[in-house]
This record gives C-alpha cells, structure tokens and sequence, in this order.
C-alpha cells in the first residue's frame, strides 16, 4: 500500500506534530470529489442515523479545518476538537511522540485550539458530509470550581453546528480535569449541560444528543457511580476511553518510554485496556445506553471486538496515523464479511454478543 510504503516512511522522519499538521493541512486542500468514497452500513443511535459505524476519534482535527476532505475518506462520523472556551494554545512542544513499535502515540497537547467561537464560524462555512461530532473541554486558566460555566460557555457556540456534544472529563492533560469524573461533579456538569440543551432545543427546535467520555484508568467502583449518575441524568451515550496514563506492558525501551514524559498513551497498548471496560458498562447499563468505543482500532478485527464487547460505533485515532487513508475503508469491507462470517444480520444485532464472556473471565 502507497501510504505505507512511500508516504509513512516520509511523515515519519517529521516530527510527530509536525508530520500531523502537515498531513491535516494537505487533507483541507483536497477537493473532497476527488477522493469521496461511501460506506453504507447504516445504525441509528440516540436520534443520529450514522451512514456506517467508523468515526473518527477526537484530537485529530481539533480546529475543523478539513472535516468535508475527511468525511470523503469514508467515515461515517467525524468527533471535532477538543474545543475550550478560550482559545489556547496547549502545552509546550514537544507534546506528541512515535512509539512506532508499539504503534502508540504519547501526547501533551493540553487541548490546543483556536476557541469554540472561532470552530463554530468555521464549521457553519464547511460543514461534512457525516455525522459531526463536537469534543468540548475546560480552559485550562479556568479554576475547576468555574468549570461548569466554562464549559456552558463551549457548548452553547458549538450547539448550533454539532450533531452531538461529547464532554471531556477525562484528558490526562489539563490538571485535575479527571476530577469532574467524580460522581458529584459530573452530575453537576452534567445537568446544567443538559439544562442549557433543553433551553436551546425550545429555542431553535435542534436537539443535540450529550455524551460523556471517561478514562480507562477508572476502577470498576468509579465506573459503577458514574454509570448511576448518567443512568439517573438519561445522558444520551458514553465514549469508552480516553487516552491512559499507564505504561505497562510496553515494547519501546523503557528509557525512550520515560524520555517522553508524561501524557495519555493511545494506540494497539490501550485496545484490550478498551475492551474490557466496554463490556463493563454494557453490563452496567444492560445495554441501555448507547457506547462509542475507542482504543487500538487497527482493523475490522480490532473493531469487531469493540462492538462484541458493547460498541455500537467505534472511533480510530491513532491506526489512521499508522495505517493512513483508507483505513475507514477497510474497516467497513471487513466488518460486512465479519457479520455475514459470524451469521449476524446487521451490527445492531451483534452489539455486546461477547460482553458477558470478556466480564466473566473468557477472551474468546
């Protein structure tokens, strides 16, 4: 494959970030025809019809800058930022390092962007072809205590342009944000999001779905609280998981590995980390609430397992990075001949099929 082959072997002597502005700048240039490709494998959750169940995951286009080139690549949904109230403009560089034979990525970035206002004005100018979703965050000059009017303060100028809005609470990178994971806070945060939402859908007649995102580094205690908070607020769908402060288990140099620093470690070291957790709160929730999962997304294999685990839609982030383009593309063509392999219909039928395994003790 050309992206392998010749153009990995190229962006990858760049810089990490470097190679990603270059690779998201040269995407915002392309006429979105000339590389269009539709997958129909359609799944309908909390209001949204999703053309396929392939998106792409937050923190890959934090700005908005080339949401119609890369929803022409094929993927049924595309999760933009994370966006803060206040523009800013992250942690210091360098912030995003190769673990290449790992295939991981560490990052720092600290939610750099231009501001909600300024994505909003760009998205009402460049809307994609897929379902848009919209990541918000706290401003990291905002103290926790002012969290929650921060993050109103997102969600009301992204409101207008997103599909849906999925909470950030749980970025290794911005201090004590995790701690909005807490039941009492994340209640908090949640009903006045929510509050907002129903004053604006009377408003403009536009109801966006609220999701939340949580870490992989929670303890089933923690989950279980959380789960009772969204449970008892009816949150519309949970993103599983976020990036994760953990290094076990690591096929990089543990020298190169500390040499990094600190960050959330994303790629193949954080899939079963993801899976496990997803079939956690399948059971919690009885398959109630819809999940979105997230974490080592390589291939239909690897996406196959989300979804017998409790996904109903999954999202890649850093497999687009190693594996390039046409990833969304053959995920979707791989997971078609995966349902007709296993004797399932559709996706929705197969949903959580392995959750009650993976939680009590098989891997099959």
């Amino acid at each position: 494959m050309v992206y392998r082959s010749l153009v990995r072997p190229i962006l990858f002597r760049l810089p990490p970030e470097t190679a990603h502005e270059l690779a998201l700048h040269s995407l915002s240039l392309i006429p979105p025809r000339l590389i269009a490709r539709r997958f129909d494998n359609p799944i309908n959750r909390f209001g949204l019809s999703f053309p396929n169940p392939v998106g792409l995951a937050a923190g890959f286009d934090k700005n908005g800058i080339a949401l119609q080139p890369l929803a022409a690549l094929g993927f049924g949904f595309i999760e933009a930022g994370t966006v803060t109230y206040q523009p800013q403009p992250g942690n210091a560089r360098p912030r995003l390092f190769r673990l290449a034979e790992d295939q991981a990525l560490i990052n720092r970035a600290g939610f750099n962007n231009d501001g909600a206002a300024a994505f909003a004005r760009r998205v009402e100018q460049h809307r994609p072809d897929c379902v848009l979703g919209v990541s918000i965050g706290k401003s990291k000059i905002t103290p926790l205590e002012e969290a929650t009017d921060d993050y109103l303060r997102s969600f009301e100028l992204v409101y207008k342009v997103a599909d849906y809005i999925a909470v950030n609470v749980s970025s290794p990178n911005t201090p004590q944000l995790r701690e909005l994971q807490q039941s009492e806070q994340l209640a908090s945060l949640l009903s006045a999001l929510q509050a907002r939402g129903r004053e604006l859908h009377e408003r403009d007649g536009k109801k966006v779905p609220l999701l939340v995102k949580l870490s992989p580094d929670l303890e089933h205690g923690d989950l279980e609280t959380i789960v009772e908070v969204i449970e008892r607020l009816h949150v519309d769908g949970i993103i599983a998981t976020n990036t994760t402060v953990s290094r076990d288990h690591l096929l990089t140099n543990a020298k190169r590995v500390a040499d990094c620093g600190e960050g959330g470690l994303s790629g193949k070291p954080l899939r079963d980390r993801s899976t496990r957790m997803i079939a956690e709160l399948h059971e919690l929730t009885h398959g109630r609430i819809p999940l979105i999962g997230v974490g080592g997304i390589f291939n239909a294999e690897d996406a196959w397992e989300k979804i017998s685990a409790g996904a109903s839609l999954v999202q890649l982030y850093t497999g687009f990075i190693y594996q390039g383009p046409n990833i969304a593309q053959q995920i979707n063509e791989g997971l078609a001949k995966i349902l007709a392999r296993e004797g399932f219909k559709n996706l929705d039928a197969a949903i959580g099929c392995n959750a009650k395994n993976l939680n009590h003790g098989g891997h099959g």
